[in-house]
């Protein structure tokens, strides 16, 4: 395989920006014109004396705003640990540098988009979560890779990486044109990862969780849900657990991801928006579609919907059971589980009714190993694919059920743990354990809903607390004010990150220039005033009570009123995505 190089200095020049491979015995030279935007490779000579030198940690990409190209380096990397002898890292810290040297050819307003175009950029790169490795490819999981032709070995990092996990594949465009210039690449995942050492009964081994959330129909909470027309579904997320010990590999690959059909839930202001089922399309062949490329990708599918049967959430259980069915397709196995109504009243312990129901088909798809001369001992037939409304705290919880279930019979069969042994009474392991996967929970929540994973309490406990719930309504609170608030701008970021909108060459106006309707602006003032005229004419009463109750009345009356028609249009006063139609959107 040709890796990536690992160590770069960036040299600045007025002309050209050259990044110098400083890995042991490279000359290469990635060499960028900053007039023309043409890359070359060249040799260290050929860096000017006079030029600004710095180190980097590796190159995100190129991009187009306003002003023209712009460069995104790594400035700061982590090491999370290492897989197999390769180390993993996580970009820390990002610098985005403009290819012109000054905005003075800019005019007032294009000079204001460009900022916010740059702030959209600095808003996703500051979403924690971005890992690379130079010498190893972190988009597949180990089964994958052991199922790979001499071909596919040769392949650069980039080339053969899983573009669905790639989150800087478009800012990889033009180094992606160049083949010789592929050393210098680095395919970043977005997601979670977690490495450690651990030890049982004396033997040590090496736990590893990974998350990899797909860049395809990416995006936040409530912009983004069901599939695109492709089939991908919103917030799709591969988790692989791995565990290495003395020379054997062992995997289990899970996934999570939106009803694979045409719904959506656009925020209204109401904590908790209708979802809607499209009326206008066919929803058979996007779900034929996802599950076509899963099954092809991961083998048998068994779908866990923890979504609630009653309410609001009913008609899309619903339409999941009913295409699931029409379907026919005999390697796919759909269970609905209300985890809401089967755990009320902090019953937790009741999803070990849906675990005990899975049981056997977890059995049947088994999990990857491989011992230590290389010999694939057993391939995982199937996978979990688990989603709730979110694909986050319900489907958390269940995952790391499952998961643990499948490391007891990983760490039995490569003699970790004895025979009549259970994970769960190790304790120094299960703690460890319980807290990763809450971790895991709260870093696929903050990059979908803005806050940290709700239910995380037991997830690291393995019990329901007051405490919990009290955190799950204070994270609930701040979701809402993010929906409703800043998730059209965080929309607009992903999407001009991920190449979803693109800024065009010409000096034509940004969907940025949008105006919004004066009421937007002089309803929640009337509101506002009405509502302080009302607790004013309270504090101040007037000279007899029926006078400041007419008051009262008066102004609360208008207040209400105002905060009616408001609520009523509240798709109006959200903070909406403004760079991606709503047609592409739904």
């Amino acid at each position: 395989m040709a890796t990536a190089y690992e160590r770069y200095n960036l040299h600045t020049t007025p002309e050209k920006f050259y990044i110098e491979a400083c890995d042991e015995g490279a000359d290469a030279v990635l060499a960028i014109d900053r007039v023309s935007n043409e890359m070359t490779l060249t040799g260290r000579n050929n860096v000017p004396p006079s030029a600004v030198t710095r180190p980097i940690c590796g190159i995100m990409g190129t991009i187009r705003l306003v002003a023209g190209m712009y460069l995104i380096v790594i400035t700061r990397k982590k090491n999370v640990g290492s897989l197999m002898g390769h180390a993993v890292w996580k970009a820390v810290d990002f610098d985005i540098i403009s290819y012109k040297k000054t905005v003075l050819h800019l005019s007032e307003i294009q000079s204001q988009e460009n900022k916010t175009f740059l702030s959209m950029l600095n808003n996703v790169l500051n979403t924690d979560g971005f890992y690379f490795c130079t010498d190893f490819d972190l988009t597949h999981t180990l089964q994958r890779l052991a199922n790979t032709s001499p071909d596919f070995q040769e392949m650069s990092l980039l080339e053969r990486a899983d573009q669905r996990f790639v989150w800087n594949g478009n800012l990889l465009r033009e180094l992606a044109a160049q083949p010789e210039l592929h050393r210098f690449a680095l395919p970043v995942v977005h997601g979670f990862i977690f490495m450690k050492p651990c030890r049982i009964n004396g033997k040590v081994f090496e736990w590893i969780l990974i998350s990899r959330r797909s860049c395809f129909r990416a995006g936040v909470r409530y912009y983004v849900r069901g599939i695109d027309s492709e089939g991908h579904a919103a917030n799709f997320v591969e988790t692989e657990q791995i565990v290495l010990y003395e020379g054997s590999k062992a995997s289990f690959v899970q996934t999570r991801g939106s009803m694979p059909f045409y719904w959506s839930q656009r925020p209204n202001l109401k904590y908790k928006p209708k979802p809607i089922i499209s009326k206008t399309v066919k929803h058979i062949d996007g779900f034929q579609r996802h599950f076509d490329s899963q099954v092809l990708i991961y083998g048998k599918q068994t779908i866990l919907n923890l979504v609630n049967q009653k309410g609001s959430e009913k008609p899309l259980e619903q339409a999941f059971a009913r295409m699931a069915s029409e379907m026919g397709n005999g390697l796919l196995n759909y269970i609905a589980f209300d985890f809401h109504k089967e755990c009320s009243h902090m019953r937790w312990d009741r999803l070990q009714i849906l675990v005990d129901a899975v049981a056997e088909t977890q059995d049947e798809y088994g999990f990857f190993m491989v011992n230590s001369d290389g010999k694939t001992l057993c391939q995982q037939k199937g996978v979990f694919r688990s989603n709730c409304m979110d694909c986050l705290d319900r489907t958390n919880v269940i995952q790391s059920l499952l998961a643990r279930r499948s490391l007891q019979a990983q760490l039995q069969r490569l003699g970790v743990l004895n025979v009549g042994q259970r994970l769960e009474e190790q304790a120094d392991f299960e703690k460890i354990y319980k807290n990763a996967w809450a971790d895991n929970a709260n870093a696929c929540a903050v990059q979908y809903a803005g806050t940290g994973a709700l239910k995380t309490d037991f997830t690291r406990t393995g019990k329901r607390t007051q405490w919990g719930l009290l955190m799950d309504g204070w994270n609930s609170m701040i979701r809402y004010y993010k929906n409703n608030f800043s998730d059209g701008f965080r929309q607009d970021a992903i999407d001009l990150f991920l190449g979803n909108f693109a800024v065009d060459e010409t000096d034509g106006p940004t969907p940025l220039r949008e105006q919004k309707d004066w009421k937007f602006l002089t309803l929640p003032i009337i509101m506002l005033v009405a509502f302080s005229m009302c607790i004013v004419c309270l504090l101040m009463a007037g000279d007899t009570w029926t006078e400041t109750l007419a008051y009262v009345m008066f102004w609360g009356a208008a207040s209400t009123i105002t905060a009616a028609i408001i609520l009523y249009n509240g798709q109006d006063f959200v903070d909406s995505p403004k760079l991606v139609h709503k047609e592409k959107m739904d």
